[in-house]
């Protein structure tokens, strides 16, 4: 009664992932080094959620993933992990384009167009929308 849903009730495990992050940490698991797909790209594959609830799942449950190959759609860096991010990014070579010198930081960006994974065992990159088809 007054709003508490029956999850709400039952405790869970400590250890127990709720099954929606399970499927996004997966989705992040099969992403190959050097490619990235954004949090909308994944929510996609999913059929479920959006961008918001996999940076969520993220922020909580990613350490134990390749937390660096799930992205913003504009390429931007992580705040706050960026540099930790860039080394992971060079060390995979995924595709990066140089920052501007005006850009704060001089971080680069990932290349979207050559780094995205459409979830295919192709080496192409996507463009919006290509992800959603994927198994």
């Amino acid at each position: 009664m007054g709003g508490m849903s029956r999850e709400s009730e039952e405790p869970r495990a400590a250890d127990e992932l709720p099954a929606y992050a399970e499927r996004v940490l997966d989705v992040a698991e099969l992403i190959p080094p050097g490619r990235v797909m954004t949090y909308g790209d994944i929510a996609e594959w999913l059929e479920e959620g959006g961008p918001r609830q996999v940076g969520r799942v993220m922020a909580l449950y990613g350490g134990a993933v390749p937390w660096w190959r799930v992205v913003r759609a504009d390429g931007a860096l992580l705040p706050g992990s960026e540099l930790r991010a860039l080394g992971h990014y060079r060390e995979e070579g995924t595709p990066l384009r140089a920052a501007p010198r005006s850009a704060e930081g001089h971080l680069p960006k990932i290349d979207m167009r050559r780094a995205r994974w459409d979830g295919t065992d192709g080496r192409g990159g996507t463009e919006r929308g290509d992800a959603a088809g994927a198994p």
